[in-house]
């Protein structure tokens, strides 16, 4: 049935009838109104709001001074109770559910309740404790995202709802077990068939990133509802989801198995400061506020970042050889014993000759642990050979006689002479600066035109002085969990993954080394000179070479028209990946508008703009980050305020001023993109800059606009290009001319 929505100016003022069995059964016992089942579906709105704002009372009224033993327990249980109650804050402009399910048979074969459930974001129950909303993520909902009318599931009937802010606007049915012959040509039980999800998959942007979970597809909801100790690994075009998912993922793992993972922790990385202030409100939105967010360069922060290295010299940093070079230089300082050990306690004196420490020290070597724990155990070890032959003389000695010997002045000298004490940074800050010290622990495994790639041009005289760059502190982390292991959290979610070289992969798997992961992004958005080639090796970097691999190639959010466009590009950066569809009814607008000269641009730019702002919603301008400072003094002359990534849009601001190097991961209803040879011409590699490119043109979810003087890259502008393009709906303009200028088709194409 199409959407049923309330009366009114753009509506149809007389709503098609809801078929009789659909409000047959009470809801929640409650008074039904046959005639208007909208009016029906308000009431149980109100009255969830009010039964969840009782909940949130009575958390706040518990009197916990009588139930704790001290006052450590009452402020951990306090703590508890406050996380409860924001946990519970009804927000006004976020629907309480947004779906129902109708069961065939209640699922209760001991009761005749149980045949319906609204699917909300969080649990509702009334006072007698029964439910008046289901958690999107318990077992019985999962019917809402993957039920089809050639797999039921048991469910008779699926009702989404639309929502204008927090009001409950509209309904549409989907009728599983009895569909007619007309709703199965409509596609009917698919988000291709959904008035509904498809305006909810359109709504404008504007503000930070919202949740997905009223339009989750049944591809999507199998990887959120993984197990949590599968690593999966999911490879998403533009606009096919792939972030929601794993904040989605997240989310359920939650709920599945919170107190296991309130103890181990949680971890969503992204790729910067901006992306994850655009994501930060996807999870408490769920009710989810205790996961952390961090970036690679945030995880790894153990010196100051000052300095920027060259992509040659950055690539060779992030190479996996690293790693080994790295063991070698943290062992480089243990030697063996030429004495012996002499210890004199009481009137006794005692020998343990320098060939058995000798051993001692290479069974530690050899067994690979961590070369603090090993310096930890190397005195341990050397008391026990003193006790073992105190025990042959005689003696008998007990724990607290070896724990003296090993803290015994003559042992303590004779480990730090052998298993010196290592500090991290000093180990990297030593293989940068001294060239004979870097050919020894490099050889074999770095040329030498390596090694004088890795050396400073000026050697620093300490840490705190040295000129770190963000890959040397990536370095510095892996020499840190070398000398002492890095703790694991429970599950890390791991963002536009392609971009990470193989050392910051294992900085990452070194915080879920006995957890799990999901690891999200796209090969063809892989703009650093370090980009991952395939999701093979990065998984062995990751420390997870079992996990699976999933791959979105159905969007949601780009336009067909959009998509199809950028698409192009994908034979030069990723030809082996599939090429994005997309189930938006809408094609989308695209224009490219050229300007006469190079002095033009930043007026055409501007003017494109004005126009993406005559519409509803979010407009990102993106541009190459050296062209910036002139498109904000364009902006300003024009009186056009703006905003920088990561700051949120409102009523009143909704265009962002984005480098092209920020893009990633962000979305707006409309975009222009100003310039593409530049953004092409400012990387170090012409494929490094088409997979730029093509970041920034898939960033639209309404519209996009094309503004260059320069002639666009040859793959965007060729002829079969071109006619691929226009098989995707709508007349598009060709090189001969352009074409109509409308929504849905293209303008001015070159």
């Amino acid at each position: 049935m199409p959407a049923v929505p309330t009366p009114g100016p753009a509506a149809d003022p007389t709503p098609p009838p809801t078929p009789p069995h659909a409000d047959a059964a009470p809801a929640h016992g409650r008074h039904v109104d046959a005639a208007d089942p909208l009016r029906t579906e308000r009431a149980h709105l109100a009255a969830s709001r009010t039964a969840l704002r009782a909940m949130r009372h009575d958390a706040e009224s518990l009197d916990i001074r009588d139930v704790t033993a001290n006052w450590v327990n009452a402020e951990v249980l306090r703590g508890e109770i406050e996380q409860r109650i924001k946990s519970l804050a009804d927000l006004v402009d976020t629907p309480l559910f947004f779906g129902r399910l109708d069961y065939r048979h209640p699922l209760d074969a001991e009761s005749e309740s149980g045949t319906r459930f609204y699917i909300g974001r969080r649990h509702v129950h009334d006072a007698e404790g029964d439910p008046m909303v289901i958690d999107w993520r318990a077992p019985v909902s999962q019917p809402f995202y993957r039920a089809s009318p050639s797999d039921p599931q048991g469910v008779e009937l699926r009702r989404r709802f639309g929502y204008d802010g927090g009001s409950l606007t509209a309904y549409e049915d989907e009728h599983l077990t009895h569909l007619t012959d007309e709703e199965r040509a409509r596609g009917a039980g698919t988000a291709a068939g959904s008035a509904l999800l498809q305006r909810e998959i359109e709504r404008p942007r504007v503000g930070p990133m919202r949740d997905i979970v009223a339009t989750i597809q049944p591809e999507q909801d199998a990887i959120v509802r993984s197990p949590l100790g599968t690593t999966l690994c999911v490879q998403g075009a533009p606009g096919t989801g792939k972030t929601a998912v794993g904040l989605h993922r997240v989310a359920f793992l939650l709920y599945a198995h919170r107190e296991r993972l309130a103890r181990s922790g949680t971890l969503v990385v992204g790729p910067n400061a901006s992306f994850l202030r655009y994501i930060e409100q996807v999870l408490p939105a769920l009710g989810e506020l205790e996961v952390r967010q961090s970036t690679v360069a945030d995880l790894v922060a153990h010196v100051e970042v000052r300095a920027v290295d060259t992509p040659a010299v950055a690539l060779l940093k992030g190479d996996a050889r690293m790693a080994e070079v790295l063991r070698r230089a943290v062992r480089a300082g243990v030697s063996m014993p030429t004495e012996p050990l002499v210890l004199v306690r009481g009137s006794r004196t005692w020998r343990v000759p320098a060939h058995e420490i000798e051993e001692l020290v290479r069974e530690l070597l050899d067994r690979e642990i961590r070369y603090g724990a090993a310096g930890e155990a190397l005195p341990q070890r050397i008391a026990h050979a003193v006790l073992v032959r105190m025990e042959r003389s005689g003696e008998a000695p007990d724990d607290r006689v070896q724990a003296a010997v090993a803290r015994s002045a003559p042992v303590k000298a004779l480990v730090k002479a052998v298993w010196p004490v290592v500090d991290p940074a000093k180990v990297v800050l030593r293989l940068l600066s001294d060239a004979a010290f870097l050919a020894e622990q490099a050889s074999g495994v770095l040329s030498e035109e390596e090694q004088r790639l890795l050396l400073w041009e000026k050697p620093a005289r300490g840490v705190r002085s040295a000129k770190w760059s963000a890959a040397d502190a990536v370095l510095v982390d892996e020499a840190r969990d070398l000398v002492e292991r890095t703790p694991s959290l429970g599950h890390v979610v791991l963002d536009e993954a392609q971009d990470l070289s193989p050392m910051q992969y294992r900085a990452v798997g070194r915080r879920c080394s006995t957890g799990s992961a999901t690891v999200l992004g796209d090969l063809a958005q892989g703009t650093t000179p370090w980009a991952t080639g395939g999701w093979e090796e990065a998984l062995t970097h990751l420390g997870k070479p079992e996990a699976a691999v999933s791959e979105l190639t159905e969007g949601f959010r780009v336009p067909r028209q959009v998509i199809a466009y950028a698409s192009r590009l994908l034979p030069a950066i990723a030809p082996e990946l599939s090429e994005a569809t997309s189930v938006r009814e809408s094609a989308g607008s695209l224009e490219i508008l050229a300007a006469s000269a190079p002095e033009e641009l930043p007026r055409r730019a501007v003017a494109a703009c004005r126009d993406a702002l005559t519409h509803e919603g979010s407009v990102g301008l993106i541009a190459a980050d050296a062209a910036l400072p002139e498109l904000s003094e364009a902006l300003e002359a024009a009186g056009l305020p703006y905003l920088s990534p990561g700051e949120e849009t409102s009523a009143g601001r909704r265009l962002t001023l984005v480098a092209a190097s920020l893009a990633k991961g962000l979305e707006y209803d409309y975009v222009v993109v100003a310039e593409p040879a530049g953004i092409v011409a400012a990387e170090p590699d012409e494929r490094t800059g088409l997979r730029r490119l093509y970041v920034a043109l898939t960033r639209a979810v309404s519209g996009l606009a094309v503004v260059h003087h320069a002639p666009v890259p040859a793959l965007l502008s060729g002829t079969g290009a071109a006619s691929a393009c226009g098989g995707v709906g709508g007349g598009v303009g060709s090189a001969a001319g352009p074409g109509v200028g409308t929504a849905g088709m293209v303008r001015g194409l070159p």
